[in-house]
């Protein structure tokens, strides 16, 4: 299938571009070389094995400075083509908008508030949904964000350029500009180098983290919003009101310090500060805008009062919040320069709380309204006010993340100090005991003059900076590793020893199938103490990990045993008559989680949902979800709309039959990942040779380590660079190991009508196979025993042997369940896009596997390192699933 007539002219255009670069800047003769090498690929791709072995020796021959050009030129065609393809669905969405005869488009607010009306949802329960909606984003950084923020600029102005050149109306001479102005970038982005100095510190991530909000989010949100209360007008007669936002954002970068000791008290506090500075910056560019259009004399009484009957009342108003922000920038600035006297100051800067900006907006609003001016309060003045609803004061709102073993090191230090014993070898009936009973005393439990470790002492700044910080700085307290009620107090003693004014809520976190199974005994156990009770204020927030228990048992097993926890903690919740909130720490990829937003969310247990979601949004994906403002307001409006539906109209409780079905396929699945992964004694070691995880470690491309501690095998290994590195293979092994197992078990005891029920009747079950369908579309058995071919001891390929057989076993069982002939016949889009990347994707995986033997028999070549970077980014943006 070809690519869409519009998509197609411009990836032709931005190659031709890229071809021009090539040879200006590399001259011909590279350029020739690059001709040859895609040539080739693309006859290799459509069967021919010699014209593989052809590329093969072309690209194994190369010396270095050859083969990083090569490798560097398909990965800048990947990243170009990337941008045409998410300017083209903006495009796509536009036209639909244009045609007012056009049917709405599936997932959007139109659509979805139609078909709820029509399901019997009444127009005034529709609206009290939609704006009781709590939809939080948190963000964050991950251990494979491979790519430089100076590039995601400059991708981003040329997809801005591709946006001006679907003008109808260009001249000639705007074309040509247009063409110079498309040339000059990526002209810029080759002579920009990929590979970063030096590792990014948590800073650096903070940073570009806040870079969305300025270029797509700050303008996403307003225009999702408005579309939002304008199909709630149609459909309920009622708009949103102005200081309601169903979506607001978080941040885990500069806050998960589990793990990564780069992060601490200093670095969530600069963090922290940063946001607001950011915050305080775009608001102050709104203000004067706002000021300029606010220039009428004629205002209300209530305005008038207020401004002490100035001349012009709505500027004298705003006047004073663009001081105090003004102001606020300066003070940030001074608490983070430590040459200023006011370096971490405590003093309360001029401006904190969001009602500060609310409050003067909406009695704007209140006097246009009022003088016969409503129709310059529907502007600029209420896209501001929608902003602040979703934004306050901060942007985002920081999380802080620790595993729960540091607290229990750290109360463990005091309890030996103070001669009370050791609380690490308490049982938990005595650590509950304790942290109740310090809980309620009244007298401080840690000394001044405390002498703690390093360790200890981080955990103590972590939450003494909390203290000190605005309250609306900071989100949930999220405890790794939650293994029992006491891991929950415990964060709660440590927030009322070190007088952190505004309690942030503990939120528990399970990740590992263990815990996962242990859950809702959890959940239950905590609740049922009076104390938290009565701390918790009737709402409790809980974690569940995607990746971990991926890791753990495969995606089959992972995604059946959170599936069952969440129900299982939703019950709990109800029993105890607690308000609960599911946040899902779901990755980028589908071995950790990830997958389309509609479709996720769709498939969560009944009732699980209840218009409350937190969800992480990692790594790349943000870009690409967030990076362009008609991306991100499709994004958003699917998170809401899904969560919405699913909240209204949830699926059906699956067949007892389906549930003891899955039991046994989950079961089999996890054994038969588990033998493989973590039972077959060599597999360790074929891992490590047969994909690039011990490069990845050594890779400046994260601030956060590969491993939780060194050494070790795959349990110590974190579950990004576990996927990450099958990802470069394309063998992409976590997300699908197990599960030809369990369907061919199924199978073999007649159960393929039942299966294939399952797979027409369950979102959960259809979601999960859709999921697993795409990746295997994605993998690609021939190069991953390209690998190990190169790469891999003889003694080990017998291994290799067996998982491609199981690849190749698990997409014929998945495709007798779905009723299909090939993988993604019923997703043409998504099946085109894969064709159209691979050949560009299969060069810079052989030029990989020979940099990488190139790399193990050298002494740390720097030249060989910075080339093979540039092939993990190419592979990277060809894959589009790098966490």
């Amino acid at each position: 299938m070809e690519l869409p007539k519009a998509l197609r002219e411009d990836v032709r255009l931005l190659g031709d571009l890229l071809g021009e670069t090539l040879r200006r800047q590399e001259g011909q003769a590279i350029f020739d070389l690059v001709e040859r090498v895609r040539a080739l690929s693309k006859k290799a791709r459509a069967g021919s094995e010699a014209d593989f072995r052809t590329l093969t020796r072309v690209l194994e021959q190369m010396p270095v400075d050859e083969a990083q050009p090569v490798a560097r030129a398909f990965s800048h065609f990947l990243n170009l083509a990337n941008i045409a393809e998410q300017h083209h669905r903006i495009r796509r969405r536009r036209a639909y908008q244009r045609d007012r005869s056009a049917t709405p488009q599936i997932g959007s607010f139109d659509e979805t508030f139609g078909r709820l009306i029509r399901a019997g949802i009444s127009p005034d329960r529709l609206f009290e949904a939609v704006i009781n909606l709590r939809i939080e984003l948190v963000f964050t950084a991950h251990p494979t964000e491979v790519q430089r923020r100076t590039l995601m600029q400059k991708y981003r102005r040329i997809a801005d350029l591709l946006e001006l050149r679907d003008r109808a109306d260009l001249t000639p001479p705007e074309h040509d500009e247009l063409l110079d102005a498309l040339r000059l970038e990526i002209a810029a982005a080759w002579e920009t180098s990929e590979v970063r100095q030096r590792r990014p510190s948590p800073i650096d991530e903070a940073r570009s983290g806040m870079a969305v909000f300025e270029q797509a989010l700050w303008d996403a949100v307003p225009q999702a919003l408005r579309a939002l209360s304008a199909a709630l007008l149609k459909h309920t007669g009622r708009a949103l009101p102005p200081d309601c936002s169903p979506l607001t954002f978080g941040s885990w970068i500069g806050g998960d310090r589990d793990g990564n000791p780069a992060v601490t008290a200093e670095v969530t506090y600069v963090a922290s500060l940063l946001a607001r500075w950011q915050a305080a910056s775009l608001y102050l560019r709104e203000i004067d805008e706002l000021r300029l259009e606010l220039s009428m004399h004629d205002g209300s009484p209530e305005l008038a009062e207020a401004v002490g009957g100035a001349d012009e009342p709505y500027r004298a108003l705003l006047r004073g919040v663009r001081d105090r922000l003004q102001a606020t920038l300066r003070a940030i600035e001074d608490r983070l320069d430590p040459s200023s006297p006011h370096y971490h100051s405590t003093a309360p800067l001029p401006l904190v709380a969001r009602s500060e900006i609310a409050e003067p907006l909406a009695l704007c609003r209140r006097s246009l309204e009022a003088t016969g001016n409503g129709l310059l309060a529907r502007g600029r003045l209420l896209d501001l006010q929608r902003r602040a609803a979703a934004f306050g004061t901060t942007l985002v709102r920081l999380d802080l993340r620790q595993d729960a073993s540091r607290h229990t090191e750290t109360l463990a230090a005091i309890t030996r100090y103070l001669g009370l014993g050791d609380y690490a070898a308490w049982s938990e009936e005595e650590r509950q005991a304790f942290l109740l009973r310090e809980l309620e005393s009244r007298r401080p439990l840690i000394p001044d003059d405390f002498p703690a470790s390093p360790e200890v002492h981080e955990v103590l700044d972590t939450v003494r900076m909390a203290a000190k910080l605005p309250s609306d700085s900071l989100g949930a307290y999220v405890i790794s590793m939650t293994q029992a009620p006491s891991d929950v107090l415990a964060v709660e003693l440590l927030q009322k020893e070190l007088r952190v004014p505004q309690p942030l809520r503990a939120v528990p976190l399970f990740e590992t199938m263990e815990a996962l199974a242990r859950s809702d005994e959890i959940i239950r156990s905590l609740l049922a103490l009076p104390w938290y009770r009565q701390r918790c204020g009737g709402r409790q927030e809980v974690m569940v990990g995607y990746s971990d228990s991926a890791k753990d048992g495969g995606r089959l097993a992972a995604s059946w045993a959170l599936y069952t926890a969440q129900e299982r903690i939703a019950c709990a919740c109800r029993e105890a008559g607690i308000e609960l909130t599911l946040f899902h720490g779901r990755g980028g990829s589908v071995g950790r989680g990830g997958g389309p937003t509609y479709l996720a969310i769709q498939s969560q247990p009944p009732g699980s949902v209840d218009g409350r979601l937190r969800v992480t949004e990692q790594g790349e994906m943000v870009q690409a979800k967030f990076g362009l403002p008609g991306l991100a307001i499709r994004t958003l409006e699917l998170y809401t709309t899904a969560t919405l539906a699913a909240t209204l109209t949830p699926p059906a409780q699956p067949d007892p039959a389906w549930r003891t079905r899955m039991d046994r396929l989950a079961e089999r699945a996890r054994d038969a990942y588990r033998a493989v992964v973590y039972e077959t004694p060599r597999f360790v070691e074929y891992f490590r040779t047969a994909t690039p995880e011990v490069e990845l470690e050594d890779l400046t491309i994260a601030s956060r380590p590969a491993r939780r501690r060194a050494g070790g095998g795959v349990e110590t290994l974190r579950a990004i660079p576990w996927v990450f590195a099958w990802t470069q293979t394309r063998l992409m092994l976590p997300s699908w190991l197990g599960v030809g197992d369990a369907l061919a078990d199924a199978e073999a005891e007649g159960a393929l009508d039942e299966l294939r029920a399952m797979y027409a009747g369950w979102p959960f079950f259809r979601a999960t196979l859709d999921l697993i369908e795409m990746v295997l579309a994605k993998a690609d058995a021939r190069i991953a025993a390209h690998y190990e071919k190169v790469l891999v001891p003889a003694d080990l390929t017998a291994l290799g042997r067996d998982l491609r057989e199981r690849l190749t076993a698990t997409a014929r069982a998945v495709l007798r369940v779905a009723e299909r002939d090939e993988l993604l016949d019923d997703n043409p889009v998504l099946r085109r896009s894969i064709d159209v990347r691979n050949p560009y994707v299969d060069p810079i995986n052989l030029v990989q596997v020979e940099l990488l033997r190139r790399l193990r028999q050298s002494e740390g070549d720097e030249r060989l390192r910075r080339a093979f970077l540039v092939t993990v980014n190419g592979i990277a943006a060809g894959m589009r699933n790098t966490g």
